[in-house]
């Protein structure tokens, strides 16, 4: 069960303005990996579906910080169908984010009010998503549909959207402010911000650091500092 509701995660994400994401196999590593992103100023924080132990180390995640920092917030991605999605509800996912758009999922996050970000790659795209009841749409693969610039073009006609770019979001000044000043909601990294490198060298202020230093990009991008 989530302990966070869907207007609970907006909020958080969009004052925020990052969402780090990452898959490790390994429960103690994951840990320490979102512990340290913790102490770097992230609330939200995006395990990604991606390998065959996801399920049970996002479970024992959920378990760990419900306990260790209630306040995180974690939410499960790469979710393509209805029962996968389900599955993760029911160990406790406070939001769904997907490559892809899927009715299905749309239709069982708000019979249980909670967050579902869906993949999108053109405003055809973001207005279903929006229809389906979409508050964040994520632009995805962000580079590959244009960059920073298609966020512009279509938060021209559609100021109302809320899009959260990742794939082509770089750890650095320069791309971060771009697309939040292109008009991006929040910014996905994953990768570029928990670099394979510091994983195994195991370290932890390196990526504490660097996410302090994204979030101080963000709010600059916005005025707010």
């Amino acid at each position: 069960m989530a302990r966070f509701m869907r207007l609970e995660v907006i909020n958080t994400l969009l004052d925020v303005g990052l969402v780090p994401l990452f898959y490790n196999g390994e429960i103690d590593t994951a840990i320490e990996i979102i512990t340290a992103c913790a102490q770097g100023g992230a609330r939200v924080i995006e395990f990604t579906n991606r390998g065959e132990l996801a399920y049970p180390v996002f479970t024992e995640l959920v378990k760990h910080f419900t306990k260790a920092d209630p306040s995180m917030v974690l939410g499960i991605g790469s979710i393509m169908d209805a029962p996968t999605a389900a599955l993760y509800l029911a160990s406790g996912a406070n939001f769904i984010v997907g490559p892809s758009l899927n009715p299905e999922i749309s239709r069982l996050c708000n019979r249980r009010k909670i967050l579902y970000i869906p993949g999108t790659a053109t405003e055809t795209e973001i207005a279903l998503a929006e229809e389906l009841g979409a508050e964040i749409c994520k632009i995805f693969p962000g580079e590959a549909v244009g960059g920073p610039s298609f966020i512009s073009a279509v938060m021209a006609p559609c100021p109302w959207h809320r899009l959260l770019p990742t794939g082509g979001v770089d750890a650095t000044e320069a791309s971060i402010g771009a697309w939040i000043k292109a008009g991006a909601a929040a910014v996905g990294l994953g990768s570029k911000l928990i670099t394979a490198q510091a994983v195994k060298a195991r370290d932890l202020d390196s990526i504490r650091d660097k996410v302090t230093q994204c979030l101080g990009w963000v709010q600059q991008a916005r005025g707010e500092k």
